[in-house]
């Protein structure tokens, strides 16, 4: 009796298994199902209005469409006269590619300077972080471009300002030799967040680095290159990164202060992808210029992973990159 008592627990206790099992996989299904449900705004969101406007865009790259006809199929012919006819292309290409050298590296730098200046333990100085980064709300509206080609035109206000010092103003705007100066000072005043980051990334840097190289006889600049720097080398790499993709992205400043001119010195790429599809109608040359500029950019971007591992320094890799 004992024997059959014991086998028919042993019998019971293999059929529960199942049972529980079975239990635990619709528990987690209906667990899934709710976190689906959850995030089924965004993925519908993102499956509609960004994955297949992608989609879209690369195969109408591919044909002749004007929005007004229905897409005709051309191959590579669009892409071909990009890169062999289209003289316009190389310059606004050539245009973008001189304001990122410049713009990105000044933002960088005058972003990483306030940032210093910020990150000090004084009185007030949250109210000073507010004043400084306040301006960068409202920094790329259509409204600050509209004001800064009002201080920056012959009759502005920087030329009224060194008129004060007997020095006679330019067209800064209307001249071809510092239209673009103009754009890129512009972009570089818009460093609040970046600014932000970089603050974030001095905060994280331990203060016994600091107080071992004062030990050690260390000035601030000695401080400065060999501790705040190799510190802040993965936020400056990220603000690096999105510097360049939202460099080469810039188009309401050329827009509205300069409109391309003049002679075309601040013919921005996003402003001749734009007059090609709504100016011109041109949606699958527009198209393929779009897929070559994310080429571009995912191009330099893969070279800056690349090249990370040279200068960027991971604390927790032991100070370097894998």
């Amino acid at each position: 009796m004992i024997g059959v008592k014991a086998e028919s627990s042993t019998t019971i206790a293999l059929n529960s298994k199942p049972a529980k099992s079975k239990r635990k996989q619709k528990q987690k299904g209906a667990t899934n199902l709710a976190g689906y449900i959850f995030i089924s705004p965004w993925l519908i969101g993102f499956l509609l209005l960004t994955l297949w406007p992608i989609a879209q865009s690369f195969y109408l790259s591919f044909t002749d469409y004007s929005l007004l006809e229905d897409p005709v199929w051309t191959g590579t012919d669009n892409y071909a006269k990009i890169f062999t006819s289209d003289a316009t292309f190389t310059k606004s290409l050539s245009v973008t590619f001189m304001f990122v050298l410049f713009s990105v590296p000044l933002k960088l730098f005058f972003s990483l300077m306030v940032a210093l200046a910020l990150s000090k333990n004084i009185r007030g100085m949250n109210i000073y972080r507010t004043a400084i980064y306040f301006p960068s709300l409202i920094g790329g509206s259509i409204a600050v471009a509209a004001l800064w080609r009002n201080m920056f035109g012959i009759d502005g206000y920087i030329n009224q300002v060194l008129a004060w010092f007997g020095v006679e103003g330019v067209g800064w705007i209307s001249n071809p030799d510092t239209s673009l100066g103009t754009l890129i000072l512009l972009n570089t005043w818009q460093f609040g967040s970046t600014m932000v980051i970089f603050l974030a990334g001095l905060k994280q840097v331990p203060q016994e680095l600091y107080e071992s190289a004062s030990v050690d006889g260390a000035g601030k600049v000695r401080k400065f290159i060999s501790i705040t720097l190799p510190m802040l080398s993965p936020v400056m790499f990220f603000n690096l990164v999105l510097g360049i993709i939202g460099s080469f992205q810039t188009f309401t400043s050329a827009f509205i202060i300069t409109k391309g001119g003049p002679i075309n010195s601040t013919y921005m790429y996003a402003m001749f992808l734009y007059e090609k599809a709504f100016k011109h109608y041109q949606m699958g040359y527009a198209s393929a210029l779009a897929w070559i500029l994310l080429t571009i950019v995912a191009l330099l971007t893969i070279i800056n992973f690349a090249a990370s591992k040279y200068w960027v320094f991971y604390e927790s890799d032991g100070g370097k990159t894998k």
